[in-house]
């Protein structure tokens, strides 16, 4: 009779200890809890918000001169290397002047020779101005010595404009910088026959104490851009608008800001865009045409509606919060931005001012879980 009694406990004990382990076995692998989840709760709020956009820029110097050659010949001398800074009259090129030398020698050689015949016809008409005085010359004859003097006044013309043609010729030989930059990649080398008609040109001289940083604004974008800035015309909202600042291609913010200055005159078809131009000072030569960057502008935002980034979970590049029902069970509602403003994302849709959603304690939930509000947490003696 006692032995039963001690198995019968033994059975129960054991019953017991499954069930118990059964139990918790659920709540480590299901990862819930019995009864309702406490969740900490907010409300979407509006406020002031500042949304940072950024538009990728292509930059250029102020100034991107092609350096041709405005006569033919063979180059003989470079001054100057690749990358160089160079000022605004130094010799880069020399052309070989040999053939300009000989067209200029035989200029002033044609000017002495028309300037002798002018001479000449000089006196034949004087001793004819006399002659037609007493009679002795008729007026025809007269009238020939005055148009071969015209004509040998012209010729000291004609001869005086070729040696200004020849030493024009003769300078255009030296190839000089027009402004002030920094030399590019040569094209052609020594020997290299070189002629107005090539197509590339020898190298480019680029101005760079300043650069223009170009960006594309969408349709809607611009249209903002002109409602938020006072002013009647384009110039006046320019004048207006806020600088912006440029981020380098390695991420880092350039030390100066900058100011948009010019707006293209129509969009492209294509795209849908329009072309703005900022211009940022570049006293120490950071940034060279060709470089690449970041436009970056603020937008001021007033009563807009706010989520905690921190509240929210994201899937796909689809942003999602968590709310409950009626029956305070959890529903996932997909919500759409308008953008970041610090810790906050900016709502367009999914929620609005007022509607509560679930600020702590969402990691484990799932659509359909019941949730109660997180009671008040009482300090620990």
């Amino acid at each position: 009779m006692k032995q039963n009694v001690v198995k019968k406990r033994a059975t129960n004990l054991f019953i017991a200890l499954v069930l118990l382990s059964s139990c918790s076995g659920k709540q480590q692998d299901g990862g819930y809890q019995q009864g309702p989840a406490e969740v900490l709760f907010g409300t979407v709020t509006t406020g002031d918000a500042t949304i940072r956009n950024e538009y990728a820029s292509a930059i250029e110097g102020v100034s991107n001169i092609e350096i041709r050659p405005q006569v033919t010949g063979y180059l003989q001398k470079i001054f100057v290397d690749e990358g160089d800074y160079v000022r605004a009259g130094q010799a880069l090129f020399k052309i070989e002047d040999r053939i300009f030398q000989e067209q200029l020698t035989n200029a002033r050689a044609a000017l002495s020779v028309a300037e002798s015949n002018l001479l000449t016809a000089k006196i034949e008409l004087d001793r004819k101005t006399e002659l037609t005085k007493n009679r002795i010359v008729s007026d025809i004859q007269m009238q020939e010595a005055q148009a071969s003097y015209a004509a040998a006044k012209a010729s000291v013309a004609q001869a005086r404009s070729a040696i200004a043609s020849a030493q024009i010729n003769l300078d255009f030989s030296v190839i000089k910088s027009p402004v002030n930059g920094y030399i590019g990649r040569f094209n052609y080398r020594l020997g290299s026959l070189l002629s107005a008609s090539n197509q590339d040109a020898i190298t480019v001289v680029s101005d760079n104490h300043q650069v223009y940083a170009y960006f594309s604004l969408s349709e809607n974008d611009f249209v903002r851009f002109q409602r938020e800035h006072t002013g009647n015309t384009v110039a006046e909202k320019l004048k207006n608008a806020a600088p912006v600042a440029l981020l380098l291609s390695d991420g880092e913010e350039y030390h100066t800001k900058g100011r948009i200055d010019a707006v293209e005159g129509q969009f492209n078809k294509n795209t849908g865009s329009i072309t703005l131009r900022a211009k940022f000072d570049n006293p120490r030569a950071e940034l060279r045409s060709g470089n690449t960057g970041k436009i970056v502008m603020y937008q001021q935002l007033k009563e807009m509606p706010l989520l905690p980034i921190a509240s929210t979970v994201s899937y796909q590049d689809k942003v999602f919060a968590y709310a409950v029902d009626k029956e305070n069970k959890v529903v996932q509602i997909p919500v759409a931005i308008s953008g970041k403003s610090e810790d906050n994302f900016i709502i367009r849709e999914g929620l609005k001012q007022g509607d509560r959603y679930i600020a702590q304690g969402f990691e484990r939930l799932q659509p359909g879980m019941p949730v109660v509000a997180q009671k008040q947490t009482q300090n620990k003696k």
